[in-house]
């Protein structure tokens, strides 16, 4: 993908902690190489999705710390103008390869032509950058993802046994193209469906920046331009969240199904609640693991092993990716995501919540 989650004030000052200055550490690489691996990884936001900060920075951090390299983390926090100059900071430093998660192709594209320009290697992260130059990717099937989402909302109202439901859609920001690989998807799911005249289509409108925010007051417009509205498919947990508030505000939440996306520990008490139908879980660990390994490779002169090739239409180019498989979440299943270790039971089965994830024999 990899794009909310109630902080408490004490995770919130730790993500300031660490967003101000990033996450830097040296390995135990051998001193005596002319080459040390020094690696540079730039993250977008903390607000389009808890996970950049709460999932992605520990996991690679971790693996990092495991291969024994050099590396600096840091979070542009949806600047553009900050993307640019730590990009260029790290560059400064002296990174063998730049890792980033773009905040639209422009910026990324800008900032993977100077890396490259200057001799250092890069990885797309999570995100294509489209007409970029990354020499590697490494996401997961974000298409995969979209069917997952659309295939959810379908069992959701079947289970419901919904008739001629209206849909409604809150795709993600316009300026990700994995948002475009989800629609993809999803649509590739319903389309066939509003053919047929089993679902009716509903207003359908993508969220800037995947601002929550901006998400509701959408999604607000749209119930009152359609009230009949039977299903959201959501594009993430946070736009879903938004639109669940927006439905209990109406006594309708858990009448209305929502998808999801990122297995967030309020996308999964929104599912354990009822209210969110489903949410799609990206194991981020192997999504971190991968490019950490990919890296380290490059760092050192060596090829990268990849399982896929993604098509860039904009630099018609193929780009060698590594792509993981997302996995579908729904109330049967939360306790997955807790077993993985993605989320806590701590985390997750706190106040209202306990009695919900005993229920779903979460242990």
């Amino acid at each position: 993908m990899r794009k909310g989650l109630l902080f408490t004030a004490a995770s919130v000052a730790l993500v300031s902690s660490l967003t101000a200055c990033g996450d830097s550490s040296s390995g135990d690489s051998d001193s005596g190489s002319d080459a040390k691996p020094k690696i540079g990884v730039i993250l977008p936001d903390s607000k389009s999705s808890a996970r950049w900060e709460t999932a992605d920075r520990k996991y690679l951090s971790e693996a990092f710390k495991a291969a024994g390299v050099e590396f600096d983390i840091q979070n542009a926090q949806g600047d553009k103008q900050e993307f640019q100059t730590i990009a260029d900071q790290m560059i400064t430093s002296g990174v063998n390869v730049l890792v980033i998660v773009n905040l639209d192709s422009g910026t990324g594209k800008a900032v993977l032509d100077k890396a490259k320009g200057q001799g250092v290697a890069t990885i797309d992260y999570d995100r294509l950058t489209l007409g970029g130059s990354a020499q590697y990717y490494v996401s997961f099937d974000n298409t995969a993802v979209g069917k997952l989402q659309g295939e959810g909302l379908s069992k959701c109202l079947s289970d419901m046994k919904a008739k001629k439901p209206i849909v409604a859609t809150l795709n993600g920001s316009p300026t990700d193209n994995n948002a475009t690989l989800f629609a993809e998807g999803y649509n590739g799911i319903l389309d066939p469906k509003y053919k047929s005249g089993d679902y009716v289509k509903g207003p359908d409108q993508s969220v800037p920046d995947w601002d929550n925010a901006q998400a509701g007051t959408i999604f607000e417009q749209m119930l009152t331009s359609e009230p009949k509205i039977g299903g959201v498919l959501a594009a993430n947990d946070g736009l879903g969240n938004a639109a669940i508030a927006v439905l209990r505000k109406q006594n309708r939440n858990g009448e209305v199904p929502v998808t999801g996306q990122d297995a967030t520990v309020q996308g999964l008490q929104n599912i354990l609640a009822g209210d969110q139908c489903m949410t799609v879980y990206k194991a981020v660990k192997k999504e971190a693991d991968a490019t950490a390994k990919l890296a380290v490779s490059l760092a050192k002169g060596e090829k990268g092993e990849t399982n896929a090739t993604v098509e860039d239409p904009e630099g018609k180019r193929k780009v060698p990716s590594v792509l993981e498989t997302p996995v579908a979440i729904y109330k049967d299943n939360v306790k997955d995501v807790v077993d993985d270790g993605f989320v806590t039971k701590e985390e997750l089965c706190t106040g209202k919540y306990a009695a919900l994830c005993t229920k779903a024999n979460i242990k």
